[in-house]
């Protein structure tokens, strides 16, 4: 029989028990009451310029340090299965603000531009009531007048006034008592090149490389330099986030997110995970539980039906793009079934048409012309911003080394076929494509991208010259190489 001592004690643990029910309980209904009255939320995007999903401290332990991205990770949802359409700026952005695929909004090179006919971002959230405004780089380069926003500012190459100029907005809008909600985009020019000096808290640091690098003195500065512009993207983060905490009511919906991966081998322009799989993090308090994650496979193009659904708008039936909003709600926990992406060339400084499809497992990359030379920004003579201070001394290492020498192989010599498991291989570098033992997956997904590819109408148009692999001296001093060797890497890679 209990004691008196033992009633008390389960007394008492029996009213803290009821105690969290009951607050558990008013905590519930309190959220329906906000959500029933508190009205459209405002929206805030916020985009970085050439990051991979691995470089922020929400993905991946390693990363750099971004405190900020943390904080809002912290605050709301992070998508760990999240891609972009394309690798490159002009096509990216542009499938964002159309909720279409590169193929059906006529943006498939770099620097391209939609349809002028298409619908865009600014109409579907001006038809709900909702003031658009830009600030920096939200669209490619002086694309923004194209789009219909109610205001845009600084939306030219690394232009950071964006950022201060976006606070002053929303200050000015406190200060008037504006009441109208606002769907704000704000575009950091971080970490897109060209990346800063080397700190000095960073000469003496040896980085954990991402997976294909060969790792020299070199490779390690530059690596330090993209650190540093990862650092200015997350403080630029900063000064958006605080200016909405202040100016703005507690019901905003912020998203953070980039157009694709870093300027680095085997990132930016490719359709490799390092390419185009991309942070996206949501926060809205009383909506997303705070620090929690979706699995689901979700693409860029699906913020736009997200968001119209968000504001109480219908779908447009010509997306390509699909809401996920249920995935944020929690109420279910899978979106797509396959995620496909698509590059076709950056003038001519990058020519390798490719399309890719993945089921969150298996990915299946079909290089559309194997016999041309893969070539970028990095490793031409000439290109932008002085990386190739470090490519060169790949090219060095690979004349003796014969591990740098497959790397360096890899980089501009892909067969016209590669499959990857993600789950035993994330890093993707062993290629299946030739393994008979996984010949099912390769039909399987060669056969979806072609179907897709026909639903889509895709005809890749080139209108740039491309550099062939016959022909080395049109592509660098990469002639001179060393035997092939089993390995892939030569250096630390990201896990």
């Amino acid at each position: 029989m209990p004691t008196p001592t033992n009633r008390l004690h389960l007394l008492t643990v029996s009213v803290a028990f009821i105690w969290a029910c009951l607050s558990s309980l008013s905590f519930a209904l309190a959220q329906i009451d906000n959500k029933s009255t508190e009205g459209p939320p405002n929206i805030v995007v916020f985009i970085a310029d050439d990051m991979s999903q691995l470089d922020c401290s929400p993905y991946a332990s390693h990363s750099f340090s971004t405190p900020t991205i943390q904080k809002l990770a912290d605050a709301g949802m992070v998508f760990e299965r999240a891609y972009v359409a394309s690798p490159s700026c002009a096509p990216s952005r542009a499938a964002l603000l159309t909720g279409l695929m590169p193929s059906r909004n006529g943006a498939q090179a770099n620097h391209s531009r939609p349809r002028a006919d298409i619908k865009k971002w600014p109409a579907y959230f001006q038809e709900q009531g909702y003031e658009v405004v830009s600030f920096g780089k939200v669209s490619h380069y002086q694309h923004t007048a194209d789009y219909g926003f109610d205001y845009f500012a600084h939306d030219k190459f690394h232009d950071h006034a964006g950022i201060l100029a976006a606070v002053d907005y929303l200050r000015k809008r406190a200060i008037d008592r504006n009441s109208k909600p606002i769907c704000m985009m704000v575009g950091s020019n971080w970490p897109h090149v060209p990346w800063p000096k080397v700190p000095d808290k960073y000469k003496d640091i040896t980085w954990k490389l991402p997976a294909g690098s060969i790792n020299t003195p070199a490779t390690q500065r530059w690596r330090s330099r993209y650190a540093a512009a990862v650092e200015n993207a997350d403080n630029d983060l900063k000064t958006i986030l605080q200016a909405t905490e202040e100016y703005l009511s507690p019901n905003t919906l912020f998203i953070f997110t980039a157009d694709h991966g870093a300027q680095w081998p085997f990132g930016k322009w490719n359709l490799y995970e390092a390419g185009v799989r991309i942070p996206l993090i949501v926060s809205w308090p009383n909506h997303i539980p705070p620090a929690s994650r979706a699995k689901a496979l979700v693409s860029w193009i699906d913020i736009l039906p997200t968001l119209r659904e968000v504001t109480g708008g219908k779908p447009d039936k010509n997306w390509d793009g699909i809401s996920f909003l249920r995935v944020l709600e929690r109420k279910e926990d899978r979106h797509r079934e396959y995620i496909f992406t698509t590059h076709s060339n950056d003038n001519r400084m990058n020519v390798y048409p490719m399309r890719a499809v993945t089921d969150g497992r298996w990915k299946y990359i079909h290089n559309l012309h194997p016999e041309f030379a893969f070539t970028s920004h990095l490793d031409l003579v000439g290109g932008q911003d002085g990386q190739r201070n470090f490519f060169s001394t790949w090219e060095s290492a690979a004349k003796t080394t014969p591990d740098a020498a497959s790397i360096l192989r890899r980089y501009h010599e892909r067969p016209g076929e590669e499959l990857y498991d993600l789950t035993q291989d994330p890093n993707e570098q062993l290629n299946l494509a030739t393994d008979m033992r996984y010949a099912s997956e390769l039909r399987r997904l060669r056969q979806t991208l072609h179907l897709w590819r026909e639903q889509q109408a895709d005809v890749v148009e080139l209108k740039v010259e491309p550099r062939l692999i016959a022909d080395k001296q049109s592509y660098g001093a990469a002639a001179e190489i060393a035997p092939a060797s089993k390995s892939t890497s030569a250096a630390p890679v990201d896990k």
